[in-house]
Parts: structure tokens; sequence; C-alpha cells
């Protein structure tokens, strides 16, 4: 059981979402934005930095984005379903962005391979969240 799961299971009111579904979804962004933090962090370190500015700052954006995803997906009071939508949409977004970016560089860099896919798989939770609140 991920802390997310444990953390839901003890919310004393009833969630408007599918439980592990949502956790799920809390993970998967927790998890990408921590990738895209380490592979902004890896590009800074490679000995042509000036050229992955770009890559650099889709991560960031990406790290910072998914991160106020798993904020707003751990609130239930009040479900706010509006915002919730918005800020998903944004992730996923975000997500292709980044993804796209570092696929530029995956065969160059395996830091920039992994992101990649943690960033396609972001996406398609995300997706499967909204679609499970549309």
């Amino acid at each position: 059981m991920t802390q997310a799961e444990a953390m839901l299971e003890t919310y004393p009111r009833d969630i408007w979402l599918d439980r592990r579904l949502l956790a799920a979804g809390i993970a998967t962004v927790v998890e990408c934005a921590q990738t895209c933090t380490a592979c902004a962090d890896a590009c800074l370190n490679e000995p042509d930095v000036a050229d992955l500015t770009r890559c650099i700052r889709e991560n960031l954006d990406c790290a910072d984005v998914c991160d106020a995803t798993g904020r707003v997906l751990s609130r239930h009071t009040g479900d706010n379903l509006t915002t919730t939508q918005s800020v998903l949409e944004t992730c996923v977004a975000a997500c292709r962005s980044c993804g796209d970016e570092c696929t530029r560089y995956a065969e160059r860099y395996a830091h920039c391979r992994v992101t990649a896919e943690e960033c396609r798989r972001c996406m398609r939770i995300c997706e499967e969240i909204l679609a499970a609140i549309a």
C-alpha cells in the first residue's frame, strides 16, 4: 500500500473519485515531479549544459506543475472539480511538453529517456482521472 492509499483510506468522508485511481494519480504526479527535478539537475551536470537550457526549463516547469497537481488531488474538502480539472489539464500539457523535449535527448542521455517515459505515464493517469470526473 502506498502512502497516498493509506491516507485516502483514513479519510473520514466519501471521496468524489475511486480511491485507488486517485491514489495512483497522486503517487504518479509526485514521482514525475521528482523525476523531472532530478533530470534538470542531471542536465545541469552535462558538459554541454548550454544546449540543454530548454530541457532544463521544461523539466522544472513540469516538476512544479506535477507538485501542485499532487497537492490539489490530495485535498477533498469542498471538492472543487473545476480547479481539479484545470490543474489536471495543465499537468497533461506540461508532461507532454517536457516529455517531447526529453525525447529529443533520450538517445544521448539516459536521464532524459527515463524522464520522457515518466512524463508519458503521468499524462496517461491524469487523462484517466479527467475522464473519470467528466
